[in-house]
């Protein structure tokens, strides 16, 4: 059975109406899994369609228990159905809502809401049942691609083992809170009251709360004004040469991941190829230069 006829099968029997066609006219984003609006009986809710190979890179009743704790926490928006074999995910709708990615990543307005969900989350009292660790996901990653019979870079498996032991000689003092592991813009959702929800739970695990900080640098591609703005409020002050190099290395980590991710879509039929070498230019290009340099700044990193 198709994705497409899963999902429809699923909101027949979720609002117990078989006349129910799935709409996908009204798109509203996304990388891992495509979002649609639709109106079901007079209300609007956000129907989840999981892309191509997410299941296999995603373990759907660990997000499902996540999810479950950010919306106790008031970080999430409504989940009304949540299926853990499919990953077929149902959510209210939030009325003229965007999200930050379309209001402004940088607005210092909007930097603020940004650190405030971050700290909420990472200081949660309830912890998530698994951890969120770079090695181990990039290592699965590259198992299934090699189970796709695909090729990596000439230099990837050369550039990887110099990361890792620049993350190994780098990385001090790490510590271990939830985090929401994918803290691109789009996943802040503002809505018309300008409060800000995080969204999208999926890679969520423990790990250290720097990981959240770099991925949302990166994927907003700040300025350098607007990395001193979020840092400083996140971090209540500066931040330690220490916690800045954190920083930079979880930068570099999340383009290397994120690259073979994409590969992984790629092989799979979907259209990933620029996402993958942008990525991967990126990390090349940063690896170099950091090795070179310890003082390459956060700034110059974020730059394609």
């Amino acid at each position: 059975m198709k994705m497409e006829e899963i999902v429809q099968k699923k909101l027949r029997l979720v609002f117990n109406d078989d006349s129910i066609i799935f709409d996908k006219s009204r798109f509203a984003g996304g990388l891992t899994n495509y979002n649609y609006i639709m109106n079901i009986k007079g209300k609007e809710y956000v129907i989840r369609q999981p892309g191509g190979m997410t299941n296999q890179m995603i373990d759907r009743k660990i997000e499902k228990v996540n999810n479950n704790i950010a919306s106790e926490l008031g970080l999430n928006s409504q989940c009304i159905y949540f299926d853990e074999i499919s990953g077929v995910k149902i959510s209210a709708y939030i009325k003229n809502s965007k999200n930050i990615a379309l209001a402004d990543p940088h607005c210092p307005v909007n930097l603020r809401a940004v650190s405030n969900l971050m700290k909420k989350t990472h200081t949660s009292p309830k912890h998530f049942p698994n951890f969120f660790d770079f090695e181990t996901e990039l290592n699965k990653y590259e198992e299934i691609v090699k189970e796709m019979n695909g090729d990596f870079f000439f230099d990837y498996f050369t550039l990887k083992n110099q990361l890792l032991d620049f993350l190994e000689e780098n990385i001090k003092n790490v510590i271990s809170v939830p985090c929401h592991n994918d803290t691109v813009p789009e996943n802040f959702i503002l809505d018309d009251s300008g409060r800000t929800y995080l969204i999208d739970w999926e890679y969520s695990g423990m790990n250290d709360p720097s990981w959240d900080v770099a991925a949302y640098i990166l994927e907003s591609r700040l300025t350098e004004e607007s990395i001193g703005y979020l840092v400083l409020d996140y971090y209540g002050q500066l931040p330690t040469p220490e916690e800045v190099l954190k920083i930079k290395c979880y930068m570099l980590a999340q383009d290397l991941l994120w690259t073979v991710w994409a590969l992984i879509r790629h092989y799979n039929g979907d259209d990933f190829l620029d996402y993958c070498y942008m990525r991967y230019e990126r990390f090349r290009r940063n690896i170099k230069a950091i090795t070179i340099s310890l003082d390459y700044s956060i700034a110059d990193m974020v730059k394609n």
